[in-house]
């Protein structure tokens, strides 16, 4: 995968790289947000990346991590199963089901609200407030 200076460091500091990712492996644990773009270079991918990066720990809170893929010629697992075309925002719930596409960039404030009406992050805040 190519990255830019500027995506891969935005990438680097909360993001993993869809090389040899499968979503499996965040199943029941994690949400997944997976950023697809053809290059790094991709002005709608560089600022989702800033966008996502200025709300770290919103994020966090809400057990979200970041996938980015963006090497359109090399079929990763990701792009097998969510088939973007260019720029592409994905968000997947811990039950491993799409929850969100979306073809431009998203806050973090409207990502959150999607993800706080979700019936498992309904049941996670209750949890929270019991104890």
């Amino acid at each position: 995968m190519k990255f830019s200076l500027l995506s891969a460091a935005l990438a680097l500091t909360f993001a993993t790289t869809a090389s040899a990712e499968t979503l499996d492996q965040y199943l029941w644990e994690k949400r997944p947000i997976v950023v697809f773009a053809d290059t790094p270079e991709d002005l709608l991918f560089i600022r989702q990346m800033e966008l996502l990066n200025a709300g770290q720990e919103e994020l966090a809170e809400r057990d979200v991590v970041i996938l980015t893929d963006t090497d359109s010629a090399e079929i990763s697992p990701l792009r097998k199963k969510l088939r973007p075309r260019g720029f592409q925002l994905a968000l997947i719930g811990k039950d491993g089901k799409v929850k969100l596409r979306k073809p431009r960039p998203w806050t973090v404030r409207e990502l959150s609200r999607v993800i706080d009406k979700m019936p498992m992050r309904q049941q996670e805040l209750k949890q929270r407030w019991e104890r």
